[in-house]
């Protein structure tokens, strides 16, 4: 009997050898070995591919819907997305390697380091939305660059350096629906798109000559910055008269006039040397007047330590409009706007709504200036009343408004400047040792941070319909002891309507999606995705379009996660200290997917949220068993979800 079984236990079963070979072998011919190689090298071309670090041909890359590899977007166990994002990645894009997976339909690089010239992206004729927004790509587009491409419908060039013309092929292509051109160097006129195309944004390029009457309906902000472009939704267009030939005249130059010639040229030279040498020497110590000379909507993501020095050809605002910064706490003034414009300036960065600038003036005293683009609509009477109602604002959590300024074209905010930068940084950034990722008690105390400064708001600011409107991770800023403050909030009235709800996060709720309103309970949907968010230390993608999108949302995945009762594989593997807190990361998983619900009137009031978060506990495995089941719970009662991305026609 003992011969026997170990006679079994050394000898495999052939059948049961062959079933396992065979689903091994069906396991590699349905995913395809040959998309891990073009993968991996993909990753091999790239500069600074550390983010990729588990882009391993040991693992498959997909799992069903489910992706193993960092950025792969999978549907049925095949590869239909990458999304690298934000990811410091450079060098040029190797198309030749992407054409090689014919399942390939989204690509989004956005927030990196790649540059050169566009690649062929005319090879990938079933691609449906290509990112490249955010990064170093320059030089002319071919016309033809987009030729046959009938399945692109979302297309982001925006913030790069882009020349010439705007190619033809764009105003082909049968199904777009998104093109943001925005920021860059485009000349000649706009196409005329004859396809139904939803947003374009052709803003701070240099195109000229009528818009089209295809595109008369958009918003004129999506034209602003090309100073030679007219008709609806810009000013009328002027005809220019035909010049005249000039008259010819038979002179004869005398010798005098040579003389006088000579002398003028050589003042003029003398006078360009003398600016030379000015310039030169304030170059020395670049000044936010300087530094705001540059477009801010071209400056790379990861900008945060580089001096910008430009020019001192303009700046901020012209010296004969230097005005007078109004305080808000009621303090005597530290300082003026002509120590502000003087100071020595860094580019931090530039977001949809402005960009910031970090000034040091003279006492040492470290500022954020941030510079509005999207209020030029507001009056005088109301941004001066409402800035005063955020004057009037204090708490623990809040980043205070100090000081502002304002003209019609040119709105200025003031704040004190945090060194420890935004939480968004401290989950998405490079860990090292010397900065690691965040632990669990430091994410807990942050969202309970965060929670006491929205039930102020609500308390403070009753009459908005939201608060702060704008929630997310990188606008909550930190200090060396990881508490929490909240920034950009309550600026909903001032803000350009359009603009609004463009880009602001409210936006992006299913609420606005289904029925074009917001409410108070919009802001805890955005508090539920900033809690998945510092769980999982996964990057929202549905904040980085211009409209919700449920397949793309982070509660998707999650909810996803919950129902394939994957529920450990949810949190981030980088957070530390979490080995006698399962309970309570859980309960706070329960929370934030509470707060995700897509029917406001399921979501629960703010107050019971904080106070939710507020009573949390470590709990004991039947405690954790049972708030397991409460989530459970909670999926079984929402419909099921179509898997990702559905909305680009499989």
């Amino acid at each position: 009997m003992g011969t026997h079984i170990a006679r079994l236990v050394r000898t495999p079963n052939p059948s049961l050898l062959l079933v396992l070979l065979s689903l091994l072998q069906l396991a590699f011919v349905s995913f395809g070995n040959t998309d891990i190689e073009n993968l991996i090298t993909f990753k091999d071309s790239l500069s600074s591919p550390s983010s990729l670090r588990n882009w391993n041909a040991s693992i498959s890359p997909c799992n069903g819907d489910i992706a193993n590899w960092i950025g792969v977007l999978c549907l049925k166990n095949k590869i239909w997305g990458l999304q690298l994002e934000s990811m410091g990645l450079g060098g040029l894009v190797n198309i030749e390697i992407l054409d090689a997976m014919p399942t390939l339909r989204i690509i989004s690089l956005m927030n990196n380091n790649f540059e050169g010239k566009i690649p062929e992206i005319k090879k990938l004729g079933e691609l449906k939305a290509l990112y490249l927004s955010n990064n170093r790509f320059t030089g002319d587009i071919p016309d033809n660059a987009f030729e046959g491409m009938r399945s692109l419908k979302n297309l982001f060039l925006a913030n790069n350096a882009f020349t010439g013309k705007i190619p033809s092929s764009l105003a082909t292509l049968p199904r777009l629906l998104v093109l943001k051109m925005e920021g860059n160097q485009f000349v000649g006129r706009i196409p005329d798109f004859k396809q139904n195309v939803k947003v374009v944004n052709f803003a701070n390029n240099e195109l000229e000559g009528p818009i089209p009457a295809s595109l008369s309906n958009m918003s004129a902000s999506m034209f602003s910055g090309n100073k030679n472009l007219c008709g609806p939704p810009l000013e009328k267009c002027i005809p220019s008269a035909s010049p005249q030939p000039p008259p010819i005249y038979k002179k004869t130059i005398s010798a005098l006039q040579i003389t006088l010639i000579v002398i003028s040229i050589l003042l003029l030279l003398a006078i360009i040397a003398t600016v030379i040498f000015v310039l030169s020497k304030r170059k020395q110590n670049p000044g936010l007047l300087n530094a705001a000379d540059h477009d801010s909507s071209m400056l790379p993501s990861n900008s945060n330590d580089q001096e910008k020095k430009v020019s001192d050809s303009g700046g901020m605002m012209k010296r004969s409009d230097y005005g007078k910064l109004i305080f808000l706490k009621g303090e005597i003034d530290r300082f003026d706007l002509h120590d502000l414009l003087r100071a020595s300036a860094e580019v931090l960065g530039s977001g949809n709504l402005g960009a910031s600038y970090k000034a040091v003036i003279m006492n040492g005293e470290a500022l954020v200036v941030k510079r509005y683009k999207q209020m030029n609509n507001v009056g005088r009477e109301e941004f001066h009343e409402h800035m005063r109602r955020l004057g009037r604002l204090d708490h623990e959590n809040l980043l205070p408004v100090e000081a502002y300024y304002y003209r019609k074209e040119e709105k200025l905010l003031v704040c004190n400047f945090m060194e420890d930068g935004s939480l968004a940084s401290h989950l998405h950034g490079n860990h090292s040792v010397d900065k690691p990722s965040l632990d669990w008690r430091s994410r807990l105390k942050i969202i309970k941070g965060v929670g006491r400064g929205l039930t102020y708001l609500y308390n403070e600011l009753p009459s908005l319909v939201v608060p702060h409107g704008h929630l997310k991770s990188s606008n909550v800023l930190l200090n060396d002891n990881f508490e929490p403050f909240l920034c950009d909030y309550a600026l909903r009235p001032v803000i350009n309507q359009e603009q609004a709800h463009m880009y602001m996060t409210a936006y992006r709720s299913p609420e606005h999606a289904i029925n074009g309103r917001i409410s108070r309970k919009t802001d805890v949907w955005c508090l539920g995705i900033l809690i998945l968010e510092i769980l999982t230390g996964k990057i929202p993608e549905n904040y980085l379009t211009s409209s919700y999108d449920s397949n793309t949302n982070l509660a998707t995945w999650v909810n996803e996660m919950v129902k394939d009762k994957r529920t450990s594989e949810i949190f981030d593997v980088e957070m530390r200290g979490t080995k006698n807190s399962k309970g309570e990361m859980i309960c706070l998983l329960k929370i934030g997917l509470s707060c995700c619900e897509d029917d406001p009137d399921t979501r629960p009031e703010l107050k019971e949220v904080v106070q939710e978060i507020e009573e949390m506990k470590d709990r004991d495995k039947h405690e954790l068993s049972s708030t397991i089941g409460e989530v459970n719970a909670i999926m079984s009662s929402r419909n099921a979800r179509d898997g990702a991305f559905s909305s680009f026609n499989r």
